[in-house]
């Protein structure tokens, strides 16, 4: 679990993709979990990394796999590939990093799963000293509900709070220090991102939903 706080910002050393069922005489069996990528990063800013540890990712929650002195390699399956923007992930990108969430540790964010729900698509951007703006195309429509103004969302694995909703677009307004150190310093027009849903809402939302399906004429949103 994380909170959205972002500790560091971190080029992607390597990318490698992997075929592990390529010896396997049904390649076809568990396809959709089998691990399409491996990336490398440099994490030397965190201590006592060790394997088997979550570390979220642009707000990806994926596990160290292999570790070498400072470099974490993890790997990521077709399924988080399909969700998230990393099937457009390339050697000297930039990522947010966050460690997973410790007991008695501060909750400066929100709570965070890093099970990404969609990418979204930046559609605007106005900046000034103070205060900037984003404007985020959710690209599946099928979350909207889930998302309320005044409410958290993720972005890239920043914890964030919507100003308003637009269509199928969150306005997001940005302090300058989450421009300069996190990824959305660096993003523009066109760019995809990482969008995770408020956990609360999703639960509340599938509890209301399985309540009405068990009421004869009624569903509950």
């Amino acid at each position: 679990m994380f909170t959205g706080i972002i500790q560091d910002l971190v080029k992607i050393d390597a990318v490698k993709k992997t075929n592990p069922l390529s010896n396997v005489s049904n390649p076809d069996i568990n396809n959709k979990n089998r691990s399409d990528t491996e990336i490398t990063l440099n994490l030397k800013k965190f201590k006592k990394l060790k394997i088997g540890d979550s570390v979220a990712i642009n707000g990806v929650c994926l596990t160290v796999a292999k570790l070498n002195k400072n470099l974490a390699t993890f790997q990521i399956i077709a399924e988080t590939i399909r969700k998230s923007c990393f099937s457009s992930i390339k050697k000297g990108d930039r990522v947010n990093i966050e460690r997973s969430l410790r007991m008695g540790d501060r909750l400066e964010g929100h709570f965070i799963l890093g099970h990404v729900d969609c990418i979204g698509k930046i559609e605007h951007i106005e900046k000034n000293e103070t205060e900037s703006i984003i404007l985020i195309e959710i690209t599946d429509k099928s979350i909207l509900h889930l998302i309320a103004p005044k409410g958290s969302i993720t972005i890239d694995g920043i914890s964030l709070t919507v100003v308003k909703m637009i269509e199928n677009k969150v306005e997001i307004a940005l302090i300058p220090h989450t421009l300069e150190n996190t990824t959305l310093g660096i993003k523009n027009i066109g760019d995809i991102v990482n969008v995770e849903v408020d956990i609360l809402a999703r639960y509340i939302s599938n509890i209301y939903q399985n309540i009405g399906n068990n009421k004869k004429n009624s569903k509950i949103y």
